[in-house]
């Protein structure tokens, strides 16, 4: 039998009264990948939080580690005791390169030795097999895919025994997720303990040896990964039966609403062009460096092409800013909710109602909080978003609550055209079924909605047609009801 190297026993957490954890039991063996879901809100952040030592639970915890009972844990002890978080948005040092990434948090005394540093780094990068890589080089300079492998080398660097890892793939290629699997696998040779967070429930079964299901903040069963089936865990994170099924047009489309003509931003991306009928969603994919997001980012004014036409309604358009974007219809959902979506230090409330001030505004031309919080607390109602505390600032809600707030910001805009960039990243099943509906319902209400996806069962589940992209270029054009993944994929590659 396996060493228990952590259990956790009647754990609580309560925030201004609201209980968010109840009465929960988690436990972590040695060299065990132990999966973690559960829908936005159900609790997972703030659990790993206090295993962390960034959030304190209340009073009548307790928490074993390695059979040492373990009391008011902070972040530098928790580093100490070999705990290392890699969180979502990686919270590494872009500037600096990938060696001082790695020993950062292992620097002893005030005068960096930099060839001792370089040898900790490589010998760290070795250990997971990665022994072609330049340490010198400044971080911001590699792919996502090998950062995460920098931020596992720093955990190495730190000793840690257990590694917590939330949603690790969201922005990896295929063979970056491969990769990643493979450097799990050689970790829990090293019998190092292993924390994965995903709502990408595939990988949890692939990966995992055992899966904790949390629901409402409570832990609903923990269960050998060979016990479940997708549709076993999917009923008990969200309480229910939920089935994925295909939401196409399944009429007529209408008159063309947008049309892109030559549009180009060397070298990013050329000769783009496509056109948006009413009543469809159109998808846009490809495989990662195919440059959407930015195609995207120019049809909204972030970026200026070097050249091309847009159309809306037979009539062509220049988009000059975002703010001229908006006042003409286009919003834009950014795969960035961080860096580019959200105001984090502002209550959800603004956050929702940030583009649409106008509705809001009372007789003397100034914001009013009671217009502002009745049109907020629909979205925070239709969309489910959690905590419902319309105050709350976006910074300390969960990602895929953050997402939702996000959306709810497009909605209440009321656009002419969407582009949903990656809408339902870090998003759980309930609440991705939840924002496919809502995507599907404003095609059929006569919204143009763009859908860029690296997800392909989402892409062709609500797309009616699919534009694949390759290195900044279209390449084929698509009807979703009529392809497969392996044939888009195949497409994608080949160009």
């Amino acid at each position: 039998m396996a060493k228990e190297i952590l259990r956790i026993h009647a754990l609580n957490k309560t925030y201004s009264g609201i209980k968010v954890l109840s009465d929960i039991d988690f436990s972590l063996q040695e060299g065990e990948v132990h999966g973690l879901v559960g829908e936005n809100g159900a609790g997972k952040t703030t659990l790993i939080k206090i295993i962390a030592g960034v959030e304190k639970p209340d009073d009548g915890t307790q928490m074993i580690m390695e059979g040492k009972q373990v009391h008011r844990l902070t972040p530098a002890q928790a580093i100490q005791m070999g705990i290392s978080v890699i969180y979502q948005d990686l919270s590494l040092f872009p500037n600096l390169s990938i060696a001082e990434n790695i020993c950062i948090g292992s620097l002893k005394g005030q005068i960096v030795n930099w060839g001792e540093m370089n040898t900790t780094a490589r010998a760290a990068l070795n250990e997971i097999g990665c022994t072609n890589i330049d340490v010198n080089t400044r971080l911001s300079e590699v792919s996502i895919g090998m950062q995460q492998i920098v931020a596992i080398a720093r955990a190495i660097t730190l000793k840690s025994r257990i590694i917590i890892m939330d949603e690790p793939t969201a922005s990896l290629s295929a063979s970056e997720v491969n990769m990643l699997y493979r450097i799990i696998h050689m970790l829990k040779k090293e019998d190092i303990s292993i924390i994965y967070i995903s709502h990408k429930l595939d990988e949890v079964f692939t990966i995992a040896d055992r899966i904790s299901i949390l629901r409402d903040g409570e832990m609903i069963a923990t269960r050998p990964v060979h016990e479940l089936d997708q549709q076993s865990l999917i009923s008990m994170m969200v309480g229910r039966e939920l089935r994925f099924l295909p939401m196409r047009n399944n009429g007529e489309v209408g008159e063309k609403i947008f049309e892109v003509r030559g549009l180009s931003k060397k070298p990013l991306f050329q000769d783009i062009s496509f056109s948006l009928y009413k009543y469809e969603i159109l998808g846009i994919t490809g495989l990662v460096g195919a440059k959407r997001s930015e195609m995207a980012q120019t049809l909204f004014g972030l970026l200026k092409a070097d050249k091309g036409s847009i159309f809306m309604n037979g009539r062509e358009i220049k988009v000059k800013s975002a703010a001229d974007a908006i006042s003409k219809g286009i919003c834009y959902l950014p795969e960035d909710r961080r860096g580019q979506g959200l105001f984090l230090q502002q209550s959800m409330v603004n956050n929702i109602t940030a583009t649409a001030l106008d509705k809001v505004l009372n007789r003397f031309k100034l914001i009013s909080a009671k217009k502002e919080l009745s049109s907020a607390e629909v979205y925070i109602g239709n969309l489910n978003i959690k905590p419902k505390i319309p105050e709350i600032k976006v910074e300390y809600m969960s990602g895929g609550n953050q997402q939702k707030v996000l959306f709810s910001r497009w909605l209440n805009a009321e656009p002419q055209i969407l582009i949903a960039d990656e809408p339902t990243s870090g998003v759980d099943v309930g609440a991705k079924a939840e924002i496919h509906r809502l995507l599907r319902e404003l095609a059929e209400s006569g919204v143009g909605v763009i859908l860029i996806s690296s997800d392909l069962s989402e892409a062709l589940a609500i797309s009616d047609r699919i534009i694949i992209m390759r290195n900044g270029q279209i390449v084929h054009e698509v009807r979703a009801d009529s392809t497969t993944q392996e044939d888009v994929i195949q497409k994608g590659l080949m160009g």
